[in-house]
């Protein structure tokens, strides 16, 4: 099973339990009580999910790795592209 099917297997029913909440086919008396939670639930779950990502993305950019030595070698090949494209004149 891919991620994909795996993510809109669960998209899927988390949908199927919203819309028999918001259509009071199960829990009558608790779709009743929370009508409003239930209808903005999608919009506040969207919600949450961007700032996870975004912290998610924040941590990893916070925690990423320097490579000295890389950065080094880069340099160096850079300067040796341009003595060898001033050799060829340009």
């Amino acid at each position: 099973m891919t991620k994909l099917m795996e993510w809109l297997s669960v998209f899927i029913a988390l949908f199927s339990v919203w819309y028999l909440l918001v259509e009071k086919k199960i829990a009558k008396d608790f779709a009743s009580e929370n009508e409003i939670l239930i209808l903005y639930s999608p919009v506040i779950a969207v919600l949450l999910f961007g700032v996870y990502a975004a912290s998610v993305v924040l941590y990893r950019v916070f925690t990423f790795n320097d490579c000295e030595e890389a950065a080094i070698e880069l340099h160096k090949e850079i300067a040796e592209a341009r003595t060898d494209l001033k050799k060829l004149g340009l």
